[in-house]
């Protein structure tokens, strides 16, 4: 749009602006050629404007001097597509029970429809992105994930096989520091290589912060599909410390797909990324304003409170 045909602004709009540019310069300074690992999952990946808004906010990143690092999972999309073949979706300690029938349809969703979906967006809307999974250089190294469960009636500890489910054992950064170089967004898929070439499902969160930890990232931005680590009110914290959260985990608070979310943020924290943020998804530009605002959104685990 030229100059000539700009919208004007009433003078309390543009105090607005102004003032939220005026809050954001000394962010952009500050995290200019930091690492910034998002985890983008939830059901912010099925809104087309919540998708449209999250490549242009990466975007942004990007231009302002950041190093955007994407993760991402497809939760949502694998159990419609299992819907679809007529199979149903089966969960153990929060994660998804993946035979081998189902791994094929994972890798479909996450290695070809998501991660391509998600490239196409940020490209369309000026960014350079890349997908990536862990076959691409052996990126995500994994081995099979066995879980572990107390029988209630022997009191004795059992092992539980959940399939072709996987956790890391190495991130390879080889395969992702000449994207971050050459100012391309990487944007990853979950998805491990085995040392016999077993490709895994890996929890998301997990691939995120292993992959933050290896990087040296500055922040993981979590995004989710609450408001933070919610409390029995249904109110978010603004901070835990390591001790709150294994409280809350106890106590029956932190469950579900929020345990492993967690458990990944403090092995995150330990590992050395400054900070990790557990934010709503559902929020317009939520990334943006966790990094650029100062009251942020969410709940944040750093070092310091640990």
């Amino acid at each position: 749009m030229s100059d000539n045909k700009k919208q004007k602004h009433t003078s309390k709009e543009a105090h607005v602006i102004t003032s939220v540019l005026s809050e954001a310069l000394p962010y952009i300074k500050r995290f200019n050629g930091k690492t910034i690992v998002i985890k983008y999952g939830g059901n912010i990946m099925l809104d087309e404007s919540l998708k449209a808004g999250f490549a242009r906010d990466v975007t942004l990143m990007k231009l302002v001097g950041m190093n955007p690092v994407i993760v991402h999972g497809g939760g949502p999309q694998i159990g419609d597509a299992l819907t679809k073949a007529g199979r149903e979706s089966q969960f153990i300690q929060g994660m998804r029970v993946t035979d081998s029938e189902t791994m094929k349809i994972v890798e479909v969703v996450l290695g070809h429809v998501i991660n391509e979906d998600i490239v196409s967006l940020i490209n369309q809307h000026d960014g350079n992105a890349v997908g990536l999974n862990g076959k691409d250089g052996e990126l995500i190294q994994a081995r099979k994930l066995l879980l572990h469960a107390d029988n209630l009636e022997t009191g004795v500890s059992e092992t539980i096989d959940i399939g072709y489910v996987g956790e890391v054992t190495r991130i390879n950064s080889s395969a992702i520091m000449p994207f971050i170089k050459g100012n391309i967004i990487p944007v990853i898929a979950p998805l491990g290589i085995g040392e016999d070439e077993q490709l895994y499902n890996i929890n998301a969160d997990s691939v995120a912060c292993r992959i933050a930890a290896e990087l040296k990232a500055e922040k993981l931005i979590m995004l989710t599909n609450v408001a933070g680590v919610l409390d029995v009110d249904g109110n978010a914290y603004s901070g835990l410390s390591q001790h709150k959260a294994e409280e809350l985990i106890q106590e029956g608070v932190i469950y579900g797909g929020m345990l492993p979310k967690i458990r990944a943020a403090l092995d995150a924290v330990e590992c050395g990324v400054k900070n990790v943020h557990i934010i709503d998804g559902g929020l317009e530009h939520a990334a943006l304003l966790e990094i650029f605002t100062d009251s942020g959104v969410g709940t944040l685990i750093n070092r310091d409170s640990i």
